[in-house]
């Protein structure tokens, strides 16, 4: 793409975030453009003096060719809105990366992800219902996703990769400043087949702690839904529910000890109405991926009213959200929504978590899952 290197520009730009990165494109037409214009312009649609003066240095001392070059060679990928495969579920959010630098694969299968998430002062209970819970995700072909921190995190990824699962990490730095540096042999693992890790940071950023929160909106972006294990009170996990609530993520929490501080965020977000969860069942039922051990074919069922066709036409195996089925056919969300609960009885769609649906073909479900018969299956 002739215009990744300016994607490659604006990133490496402190102060232009994805809102400035949108005006320039709504103004200019690509960032191409955006890159060339002059300071009165770039003032005119907003770009403030400290974020302009910045970039007005960048761009005199930056050369953005030996600068893609240098990714290129750290075997680093890069990808930005406009390409395709830039994932759905993490373009729906609020200030979505414009760009996101990883190594190793991000593949169509990973739109089916759950979040594990916790604290790094992990208990052994919480190590094992980890492993436990996410044997079970594994085992259903489901991508874990976490942010490689010790603790919880590291267990995560951990056992996805020695069960033969896929996993995501997401960093809060550059791809080369892996934090902590003993992760860093995971983290490799994870990129041979099994993964990949991924920031919006470009090479050489330290792992800063104002760079984790925003690292958080991420990890809940990329997932249906968020599993937090163990955490207290004030733990950066629940930064990740947060967020979650805000994309409209479903939100799940591991019950513990009432006199242990490693539980007391899981059980205040119980309390608070995230999904309590004692197996992967539990998830599995949540978001609707509990059905392929038992499922029969599907029969092809035909549109019927102008309803159904409506729906039934913007509907794919890309996960669609009520509100986005309701704008883009000019239904009401509350006929929309009947309208996919006929449509779900008759096998036509499927619901798969936060009010997001997918078609159902001929031969099943497309996010073909294997459920497990009992809870001692997933350890």
């Amino acid at each position: 793409m002739s215009d990744l290197k300016y994607w490659l520009g604006f990133n490496l730009v402190k102060g232009i975030g994805p809102a400035k990165v949108q005006a320039l494109l709504d103004y200019y037409g690509s960032l191409a453009n955006a890159w060339q214009a002059n300071e009165f312009e770039l003032q005119k649609i907003g770009i403030d003096q400290r974020a302009l003066k910045t970039f007005l240095k960048t761009r005199q001392e930056i050369d953005l060719d030996v600068a893609l070059e240098r990714v290129q060679r750290a075997g680093v990928s890069l990808l930005t809105w406009e390409m395709g495969s830039y994932p759905n579920y993490l373009r729906e959010i609020p200030n979505p990366p414009p760009l996101l630098y990883y190594q190793g694969e991000i593949l169509e299968q990973d739109r089916w992800a759950v979040a594990v998430v916790g604290t790094r002062r992990l208990t052994a209970y919480g190590r094992q219902v980890t492993r436990d819970l996410v044997a079970g995700l594994v085992q259903n072909n489901i991508t874990v996703v976490s942010g490689l921190a010790r603790g919880i995190d590291a267990i995560a990824h951990k056992t996805a990769v020695e069960l033969g699962g896929r996993t995501l990490a997401v960093l809060g730095s550059g791809l080369d400043c892996i934090y902590p540096a003993d992760n860093r042999t995971l983290a490799q693992e994870m990129t041979q087949g099994q993964g990949a890790i991924i920031s919006e940071y470009g090479l050489g950023v330290q792992p800063e702690a104002k760079n984790f929160p925003p690292r958080n909106r991420i990890i809940s972006g990329l997932s249906l839904g968020v599993i937090i294990i163990e955490a207290g009170l004030r733990s950066g996990a629940l930064i990740t529910t947060n967020f979650a609530l805000e994309q409209n993520r479903e939100i799940f929490a591991v019950p513990g000890n009432i006199t242990s501080p490693a539980s007391q965020g899981p059980n205040k977000l119980i309390q608070e109405g995230a999904k309590l969860v004692t197996k992967i069942e539990d998830v599995l039922e949540e978001l609707n991926l509990h059905m392929v051990a038992e499922r029969t074919a599907v029969q092809l069922v035909l549109p019927e009213t102008a309803e159904e066709i409506a729906l039934y036409s913007q509907l794919s195996g890309q996960p669609l959200h009520i509100d986005e089925l309701s704008r883009a056919t000019g239904l009401p969300s509350a006929l929309v929504s009947s309208t996919l609960t006929l449509m779900e009885l008759k096998g036509m769609v499927q619901q798969v978590g936060g009010m997001n649906y997918v078609l159902l073909r001929e031969d099943g479900p497309i996010y073909n899952t294997i459920t497990t018969t009992e809870s001692e299956d997933a350890q």
